[in-house]
């Protein structure tokens, strides 16, 4: 017998896994994938990446410690990022980004929504997450330029949303 906690875990791994399909495919400019992702599923991965972003509150903000307690809640976390890629693009001199960097990242976000689709579709609570990507860029666990993480629950209610910072007294 399965019990509940064991199969929404393994549910939400196999989300994670389909997510990692939407980004993958997901369309890029000039069809170059420049598009990178890996899955933390084990609780360790999980508290290591809370640690960090814990550390790095002290530069970035409190925020940082509100979405650590996010990530010790979830089951599981997908991080998308992206490397640059050279698309031989005229940047238009009144841009204040290179095309190359502007295209890299639209694909990132094209990606990210793709991916944020997938969990919806199956009912898997998910918010994407600044803090958590840079704190996984810090402990190296993704080689990509820029990063974002969506960490992943089922609950009744999405642990998520209506978060208030700092807790109240």
């Amino acid at each position: 017998m399965t019990e509940n906690r064991d199969l929404v875990k393994e549910t939400i791994v196999e989300v994670a896994k389909l997510m990692a399909v939407s980004a993958i495919t997901a369309p890029k400019a000039r069809g170059v994938d420049n598009i990178v992702v890996r899955i933390l599923d084990r609780d360790e991965e999980l508290e290591s990446l809370a640690k960090k972003m814990e550390e790095l509150s002290e530069y970035y903000g409190d925020f940082f410690k509100r979405d650590a307690q996010n990530i010790r809640a979830s089951k599981a976390v997908v991080l998308i990022g992206c490397k640059i890629a050279t698309l031989n693009l005229r940047t238009p001199p009144f841009w204040k980004i290179d095309a190359d960097t502007l295209h890299s990242i639209i694909n990132l976000g094209i990606a990210i929504g793709s991916s944020v689709k997938t969990a919806s579709i199956h009912n898997v609570d998910n918010r994407v997450m600044f803090s958590a990507g840079v704190a996984a860029q810090e402990l190296k666990l993704i080689d990509a330029e820029y990063a974002f993480a969506i960490p992943l629950n089922v609950s009744s209610k999405n642990k998520y949303f209506d978060r208030v910072w700092p807790p109240p007294k």
